[in-house]
């Protein structure tokens, strides 16, 4: 037995052990449903009902804010736009390629419905995290920020006089966000793609050079990875949907029957997928892996936004899922129904997308593979931000240590092509859903907060000769 193999298989060993205790599931039909899926479906359910559909009836406001310059002196390191796409560089990536193709494979295409559903929902828990990141971070004596949902779990157990349970679930969140950071999913899924279009076979130089250039620009912190994240996450996206357009194109007498057949399979699934409860699982499981919403994360790239009202962050936070989600998530897997290719049997994860492009475009699996490897890029630094987050909240801000964890993370990212891609996934849906627990915890406690806060924002819009909004 090699040592290789020695290792892949004691770390899928690992991973079903943590994930059979994080998904611990009830049974419904025969179908497995995840505790911790239902505790975000519920949360994302209670904030959109009591924020009165702020999702939908803050959309508009949302994209105008987006357009606005911040001032100068405004507190934050990075703009509010800046932090949004550093936020999407940490949702869109390998969860919007080889995750859609995953969740139809498994649940089909009735999943897509799903996944819409909880994009949807999930705008209006980003809503809350980003407000409530904005609102809770602290100001550093060097202008840095230090923020997330780390410190807004502190103040919301604070204001329950449970500080000691404060401390706790922040460390805890910490711990998981530190751990769920490593980049092993993209690093492992780029290289699948990489070998599959050139038929390059050795993992680990392609880990090294990978962790080589992740740490090339993780060095520059937060700032330094907005730079990159603002210019890459505009320009890949343009790529990878005028590509799926053009596939989409090529089957448009095709699309009517596939929106048919994305709808009938969400609430009359063939029994080969679970039935109903497993259709609906599978895409909401996979959207919440996409977008993170109510997992806690994209709130820390929030936290730095230049801007003096939380809730107009909160506001620029809700257009993640959306974009994630809504837009570039339907198409991959419109794509993959149109083509027909989560049919197959031997085809996994990034494979079934490559092979639904290609299908139209024979060139375009190498297009994919440099858009898989953007996408990851993009993801991996952004992640590591926020694990860096949770790292100085445990030991501190000491500049040793933070260049210990910047070392530590691109190791991590050095082994990512290793593993295999399910083993990888359960490890980082794992790691990524425990954070969910506190998180959403806190949300609950401060949501009072949070309705206030929106009710006094609308008040100072409606101040504002050009208003063009409409409290509820």
């Amino acid at each position: 037995m090699s040592e290789s193999f020695s290792f892949q298989q004691l770390f899928e060993a690992f991973t079903e052990r943590l994930a059979a205790v994080v998904f611990y599931a009830f049974n419904v039909d025969g179908v497995a449903v995840p505790l911790v899926v239902i505790w975000l479906i519920c949360g994302a359910l209670v904030f959109t009902g009591y924020l009165g559909f702020i999702n939908i009836r803050g959309f508009a406001h949302a994209l105008r804010l987006i357009r606005r310059p911040s001032a100068a002196k405004t507190p934050g390191e990075i703009s509010p736009f800046s932090a949004l796409t550093t936020a999407l560089s940490g949702t869109v990536g390998t969860g919007n390629i080889a995750g859609v193709a995953v969740a139809i494979s498994l649940g089909g295409p009735g999943a897509t419905f799903w996944m819409i559903v909880a994009g949807l929902l999930g705008m209006s828990t980003k809503f809350v995290e980003c407000t409530l990141a904005v609102k809770y971070r602290q100001l550093n004596a060097d202008g840095s920020v230090s923020g997330g949902p780390m410190y807004y779990i502190k103040a919301a157990l604070d204001k329950y006089q449970l500080p000691l349970l404060g401390t706790i679930l922040a460390v805890f969140f910490s711990i998981a966000v530190i751990f769920g950071s490593a980049g092993f999913v993209h690093v492992n899924q780029g290289f699948v793609q990489v070998k599959t279009v050139t038929g390059f076979d050795n993992a680990w130089l392609f880990g090294i050079i990978y962790a080589l250039l992740v740490g090339a620009v993780i060095i520059g912190g937060i700032k330094s990875i907005a730079r990159v994240t603002s210019k890459l996450v505009p320009l890949m996206c343009a790529i990878y949907l005028i590509a799926a357009f053009v596939v989409i194109g090529h089957h448009l007498p095709q699309i009517p029957a596939a929106l048919m057949l994305i709808v009938h399979s969400a609430f009359a699934p063939d029994a080969a997928y679970g039935g109903f409860i497993g259709v609906l699982i599978q895409g909401f499981r996979r959207a919440a892996y996409s977008n993170e919403a109510g997992i806690g994360s994209s709130p820390i790239a929030h936290a730095a936004a230049k801007t003096k009202d939380p809730v107009s962050q909160g506001f620029v936070g809700l257009l993640e899922p959306f974009i994630d989600t809504v837009v570039i998530c339907s198409i991959t897997a419109l794509v993959i129904i149109l083509s027909g290719a989560y049919q197959s049997n031997v085809l996994d994860g990034v494979q079934i997308t490559s092979s639904a492009f290609a299908s139209v475009i024979s060139w375009f699996p190498l297009v994919l593979m440099v858009a898989l490897l953007l996408f990851g890029f993009s993801t991996v630094i952004s992640w590591s931000y926020y694990g860096l987050t949770g790292w100085r909240y445990i030991v501190g801000h000491d500049p040793r240590l933070t260049t210990l964890y910047k070392i530590l993370f691109c190791m991590m990212v050095s082994m990512g092509a290793v593993p295999d891609i399910m083993a990888v996934f359960d490890f980082i849906d794992s790691m990524i859903f425990l954070m969910a627990i506190p998180n959403i915890l806190a949300l609950y406690l401060l949501l009072p907060e949070v309705k206030a806060d929106l009710a006094a924002y609308w008040q100072r819009q409606l101040s504002q000769p050009s208003a063009r909004i409409k409290p509820l």
